[in-house]
C-alpha cells in the first residue's frame, strides 16, 4: 500500500511515520527545503510542544469543535507526546502552566526527533511542491512540481495560512475544495490585538497576574496571566488567546479590560490605596502610587484618572480615589482590530469537520482521503494545544490510514 503524506510539519512528520509502521510505504511531500520549518519559530524558537494536562483537561482550552478531537486526544495524548519525543533522543522539560518545552529550549530539537521517528520506520520525504489532487477508481492521482504519482491514499497536513513563509500558504485549502470538500472562512487566531487609545508610551510594559476580560456587551471571556503593551495595543500569553475567543464575534465595539490587582476585591484594594495614600501624604499624586504599580504605566494610570498629578495626596477626595479603584480593577480599551492572518500563530478554520470522521481523520466523501492538523477547523488558546492537536489528529490518520487498507 502506498500512502502519500502532503506537509512535513508535526501533523503530517507524525502521520508519515504511523503510517509507515503499520507496514505502508509512505511519501512525504515537503514544498520547503527542510521539514517543520513552522517549529523553528515556534515558542519564541523554544518550541512550546505539548500541554502536560489530562485529555479532559485538554479539551476545555480547545475553542473551536472540541468534540470533535475527543476520541484523537485520548488516543494519543501529551504523555504519549512527550514519551514520544524523548524515545527520539530528545529531553523535555515542563514549565509553568504545564507547558513542555525540549531541556535545550531549541526548537530544532523537536523537530530532529519528529523527522528521526518519520525516518526510521522507513519514511522517503520528497522536496517537492504538490500542484494538484485528484481521486480516480479507488486511487489518487497527485500532481507535484517534479512528477506525477498514484496514491492508494492520501493524508493532507499543509498547515492553514499562517506565517505564509513557512510554507503555510493555503494551498493545502486548494487541494481539499478540489475535492469537494467545504473550507470553511479563515480567521486570525492568537494574534496581538490593536485598540483605539494611544498605548505607544505603554509599549514593552508586561503585566504578570492580571485578570484580562474582552466583552461586546453580550458576551464575555476572562484569563489570568501574562500580557505585553505593544505600539498598538497588546500582546502576550493571555490576549493571544482571547483573540481565538472573540476573532468570529460579529459586534464591532468590542472592549479590552484588565485587572490589575485581581488578588484584591475593590474593598480590600480601596483600603490598600488608603494605606498608600497615608504613607504618601506629604507627596503630590504623581508620587503616591510607585509601590502599587509598575513605574512606567503610573502616568498613564494619572492620565485616565483625571486627577492633578501635582494635587497633593491629603487632598485627593473621596470620590477621586474610588474612581482610582475603577480604573485599577478595570483599565479599558477599545479593540479596533485583531492582527491579520498571516501573523496568527495558527489559523482558525478550515475543513469542516462536518465531513471528516472524528475517529480516523478519514473524509466522509472521499474514501481514502484523510486530513489532520492546522488544515482542520480546530484551535486551541496558547500554551502547546496547538502541536498537541496537529500531532493527535496526524496519529489518528496515519494510523487510520495504515490499518483500514
Amino acid at each position: 500500500m502506498k500512502i502519500a503524506v502532503v506537509g512535513a510539519g508535526p501533523a503530517g512528520l507524525i502521520a508519515s511515520a504511523t503510517a509507515a509502521s503499520g507496514g505502508a510505504r509512505v511519501t512525504l511531500f515537503e514544498r520547503n527545503e527542510k521539514p517543520g520549518k513552522k517549529l523553528y519559530i515556534t515558542g519564541k524558537g523554544r518550541c512550546n510542544v505539548t500541554n502536560l494536562c489530562s485529555p479532559r483537561e485538554f479539551l476545555e482550552k480547545v475553542v473551536r469543535n472540541p468534540k470533535f478531537l475527543y476520541g484523537s486526544i485520548y488516543n494519543f495524548t501529551p504523555y504519549d507526546t512527550v514519551d514520544l519525543i524523548e524515545s527520539n533522543g530528545v529531553k523535555t522539560k515542563t514549565e509553568r502552566g504545564n507547558r513542555v518545552f525540549p531541556v535545550s529550549d531549541k526548537a530544532s530539537d523537536i523537530t530532529k526527533a519528529l523527522v528521526a521517528n518519520a525516518i526510521k520506520y522507513g519514511v522517503e520525504i520528497a522536496y517537492e511542491n504538490v500542484v494538484s489532487l485528484s481521486a480516480e477508481n479507488g486511487k489518487f492521482r497527485l500532481v507535484s512540481s517534479r512528477a506525477e504519482y498514484v496514491f492508494d491514499k492520501v493524508i493532507l497536513a499543509c498547515g492553514g495560512v499562517s506565517y505564509p513563509s513557512t510554507g503555510s500558504n493555503g494551498d493545502g485549502f486548494k487541494l481539499a475544495a478540489s475535492l469537494r470538500h467545504t473550507v470553511t472562512k479563515l480567521y486570525p487566531a492568537l494574534v496581538p490585538l490593536n485598540f483605539s487609545e494611544d498605548v505607544k508610551p505603554l509599549q514593552g510594559l508586561s503585566l504578570k497576574n492580571v485578570k484580562v476580560t474582552v466583552s461586546d456587551g453580550e458576551k464575555s471571556e476572562s484569563l489570568f496571566g501574562e500580557m505585553l503593551f505593544t505600539a498598538h495595543g497588546a500582546s502576550g500569553p493571555v490576549v493571544l488567546s482571547l483573540s481565538s475567543v472573540i476573532n468570529r464575534w460579529e459586534g464591532k465595539n468590542i472592549k479590552f479590560s484588565v485587572d490589575l490587582k485581581p488578588a484584591l476585591d475593590r474593598e480590600k484594594l480601596d483600603k490598600r490605596v488608603v494605606a498608600d495614600f497615608t504613607k504618601f501624604k506629604n507627596k503630590q499624586f504623581k508620587n503616591s502610587l510607585d509601590e502599587m504599580l509598575p513605574k512606567s504605566l503610573i502616568p498613564y494610570i494619572i492620565g485616565v484618572s483625571g486627577i492633578n498629578p501635582e494635587k497633593p495626596v491629603n487632598s485627593v477626595t473621596k470620590a477621586e480615589r474610588e474612581n482610582l479603584v475603577d480604573i485599577l480593577k478595570n483599565l479599558t480599551f477599545s479593540i479596533s482590530s485583531l492582527g491579520g492572518i498571516a501573523e496568527g500563530i495558527v489559523t482558525s478554520g478550515g475543513v469542516s469537520v462536518d465531513e471528516v470522521n472524528p475517529k480516523t481523520m478519514e473524509s466522509k466523501l472521499v474514501p481514502g482521503l484523510y486530513f489532520a492538523g492546522e488544515m482542520l477547523d480546530v484551535d486551541a488558546l496558547t500554551g502547546g494545544y496547538n502541536i498537541q492537536i496537529a500531532l493527535s489528529t496526524g496519529y489518528a490518520a496515519g494510523t487510520s490510514a495504515a490499518n483500514t487498507f
